[in-house]
């Protein structure tokens, strides 16, 4: 039956019929495209698990609970786990665009003669702690510990 526009008006909401889906075809015949590796990888560290902490039980995403795992072995002195966290933060760092910690300053003239009015304090202070200590009845001269 051909196309008139007495039988039917082309416009918003009413496409032509040549280009309307047939009955029983899907909008796409050929099927999904297949995902590509890191679309897989993400997709699977999104998923939920369920997780106990401090006798709780919560439901945190697979990617939160490698990061968890991997910061609690590393403060368990696991040096592999320690060198792939701090990789991990360089990575991420550098991914932020955050700057590398800058030198500190070399110290001037006024650093030094400040640091040697400290140590000059802290020698006396220790001085005088050790005067009054061997001046207490009961305490040796060399010794810091009572007889």
């Amino acid at each position: 039956m051909p196309e008139t526009k007495r039988d039917y008006a082309v416009g918003r909401g009413k496409p032509p019929m040549h280009t309307r889906f047939k009955k029983g075809q899907s909008d796409n015949p050929r099927g999904p495209r297949p995902k590509n590796l890191p679309a897989l990888l993400i997709e699977a560290l999104d998923e939920p698990v369920t997780v106990t902490i401090d006798g709780e039980r919560r439901e945190i995403t697979k990617r939160q609970a490698i990061a968890t795992q991997l910061v609690n072995k590393s403060t368990g002195a696991d040096l592999r786990a320690t060198k792939m966290l701090i990789n991990a933060l360089k990575d991420a760092e550098k991914r932020a665009g955050a700057a590398p910690p800058a030198e500190p300053a070399p110290f001037t003239a006024a650093d030094e003669e400040v640091m040697a009015t400290f140590i000059a304090r802290l020698r006396q202070s220790w001085e005088e702690e050790q005067q009054q200590k061997s001046t207490e009845p009961g305490h040796c001269a060399n010794d810091d510990e009572p007889r």
